[in-house]
């Protein structure tokens, strides 16, 4: 079903349990992967891990705020796994509110979940596959809004857009033995956005209409995207950036003007 064959090998999501996540996760399970998962609440029974094929992905307690939880994970992982083929940097988002509202603690909080904290798990990532023979790979999920206006969502913009940097900045750093890339992700339908961001049904078609191909993309858009960038079918490719948003936004003032309007 994926084209892709990750038998034997390790990948690390974080915030593997929901949403874009959890495709990714079960992405990676249906190619062959051990897969682990991370989060701050154990899920009450197994049968809440993201699963595929009749295997499921392993879940590790760690806030990756944390680093003494993240040390843990990753020597767990270690003992476990062994090797760690693949991290996917997914944790992160943001509440809504506005930068004149928005308390320093917020806007704080906001920049060490989405930037700080996946910076540090991947170096300390990096540590272990430079140690590696085969190395490995390093996937952070951004957003369009670090590439865009980001109105109510300031903070997260100005994150997602510092870990863009840094993945182009990694990939140079930690070459030639792990390669550093990135996904953004653009208006994605998943329950937590639905009722966050776009409203009642009505409203939803009205969203997906401002999308070139005429629909929201759905988290398995993404999880394919990343199957490809962790492959071999992606082996010369580092420091990039995909973007996945059905086209992007048709630009408001085609429809404001009076010509040239179809």
């Amino acid at each position: 079903m994926t084209g892709f064959d990750y038998t034997g090998q390790t990948v690390l999501v974080t915030g593997g349990m929901r949403g874009i996540g959890r495709a990714i996760s079960e992405a990676f399970l249906r190619a062959g992967a051990r897969v682990f998962v991370c989060g701050r609440t154990p899920p009450a029974h197994d049968g809440e891990l993201p699963a595929a094929d009749g295997r499921r992905a392993e879940f590790v307690a760690a806030d990756i705020r944390d680093l003494e939880q993240v040390d843990a994970m990753l020597a767990r992982i270690a003992e476990d796994g062994g090797a760690l083929d693949v991290v996917v940097h997914n944790a992160g988002g943001s509440p809504f509110a506005m930068v004149a509202d928005a308390s320093p603690r917020l806007l704080e909080s906001v920049i060490r979940l989405n930037l700080v904290a996946p910076l540090q798990l991947a170096q300390r990532a990096n540590a272990c596959m430079q140690r590696q023979p085969g190395g490995g790979t390093q996937l952070f999920v951004g957003s369009v809004s670090a590439l865009r206006p980001s109105p109510g969502t300031a903070a997260y913009g100005a994150a997602k857009a510092g870990i863009l940097n840094a993945v182009r900045t990694l990939a140079v750093e930690w070459a030639p033995k792990v390669r550093v890339t990135a996904v953004s992700p653009g208006l994605v339908l998943t329950e937590t956005s639905q009722q966050q961001h776009f409203g009642d049904p009505a409203a939803l078609r009205e969203v997906a209409a401002t999308v070139p191909l005429g629909r929201l993309a759905v988290p398995d858009d993404i999880a394919s995207a990343c199957l490809y960038l962790a492959s071999p079918h992606a082996a010369y490719v580092t420091g990039a950036n995909l973007v996945i948003d059905g086209g992007g936004e048709r630009p408001a003032f085609l429809d404001a003007a009076s010509v040239n309007r179809h």
